[in-house]
């Protein structure tokens, strides 16, 4: 079970460690899409020197919420495609929660992501 700021004092501190690594790394308060096509982005390993096309940005940010849902058990890794984009599948849907309790949701997994690769 991931734990939540609400129920452990430290997630507060964790998530505003991860806004700060983000300005510091990039210049810029991180809007959720921004820290999802981050994470998305070093998911896939890959670097390109052209910008990322629109729907590919929306490809890394799906990329980045299967990869992060997968801690509860909603997703699971099928495999590479022959470019090397990891596929993911549903395992477990989602519970029905309001628009804030999904944002607090994604939220505290990309908390344990961070945590999980050690990068705060």
């Amino acid at each position: 079970m991931i734990p939540n700021q609400h129920t452990d004092p430290d997630r507060k501190q964790q998530w505003q460690d991860i806004l700060a690594f983000m300005r510091e790394r990039f210049g810029k308060n991180p809007s959720m899409d921004a820290i999802l096509f981050i994470i998305g982005m070093r998911e896939l390993g890959q670097l390109k020197e052209k910008p990322f096309k629109k729907d590919e940005k929306v490809g890394l940010m799906h990329i980045a919420t299967c990869k992060i849902l997968s801690y509860s058990g909603h997703y699971a890794l099928k495999g590479l495609d022959e470019d090397g984009w990891p596929h993911w599948e549903l395992v477990k849907h989602l519970p029905d929660m309001s628009l804030l309790e999904q944002e607090t949701y994604i939220r505290e997994h990309v908390i344990e992501y961070f945590i999980n690769e050690q990068i705060i």
